[in-house]
């Protein structure tokens, strides 16, 4: 919806960084990161971040799109069945209107595998700081994401793991990681922001 990444620049871009494995997650759908794990020479995770009445949860290791229609228990019930992971992406990023709401962080931490520790995109001062407090309060595994909306900051947030083959190695490898990188500019918001406007003019025009 906001980027214009396509799939061959993120390859590029992984190439380019050394990334060798990649966790595409979309908002509200798996095809981008299905189109792209056929054509990818790395490990490509089917993801997808999929927004509840409570703000947004990541689901890992999908092999269908989950609607964001459900309510938080149901989206959980939702990706269980699919046998995913369930990760909290950017808990406290206060400026982020999806972020998922504390008081909800608390009734469901018994269902959360991960909790996003490090997001590029983060804009609130300390909001990483607390993500990580969080984790290391409550024994879950921390994850970094790039939240990458365009192909330059592909790799700005990454984790140095062990390799893994399949989801349940995945967490045992998480679990060792260390977490690497620093935040995007804030400028990077405009050129999603921009993205997402065109898109959203070239649809109305197309409707008339």
């Amino acid at each position: 919806m906001d980027s214009n990444t396509s799939l061959e620049q993120v390859i590029e871009q992984c190439l380019k960084t050394g990334i060798n494995c990649v966790a595409i997650a979309d908002h509200g759908t798996i095809e981008g990161a299905l189109k792209l794990k056929e054509i990818a020479p790395f490990k490509v995770i089917i993801a997808e971040e999929i927004l509840t009445p409570a703000g947004e949860i990541m689901g890992l290791f999908l092999n269908k799109t989950i609607p964001s229609e459900y309510s938080v228990e149901e989206t959980i019930a939702q990706i269980r069945e699919q046998g995913g992971l369930i990760s909290i992406p950017h808990p406290f990023d206060t400026l982020r209107l999806s972020a998922f709401k504390y008081d909800w962080l608390k009734k469901i931490m018994d269902d959360i595998d991960i909790i996003e520790a490090l997001n590029a995109r983060n804009l609130s001062p300390g909001g990483n700081a607390m993500a990580k407090n969080l984790a290391q309060r409550n024994g879950k595994i921390m994850a970094a994401g790039s939240d990458a909306h365009t192909q330059a900051e592909i790799g700005r947030a990454y984790i140095e793991m062990p390799d893994f083959d399949t989801k349940d190695q995945f967490l045992k490898s998480l679990a060792q990681g260390k977490i690497k990188g620093h935040n995007s500019s804030p400028f990077v918001h405009f050129a999603s922001t921009h993205t997402k406007l065109m898109k959203r003019m070239n649809q109305f025009e197309r409707g008339k």
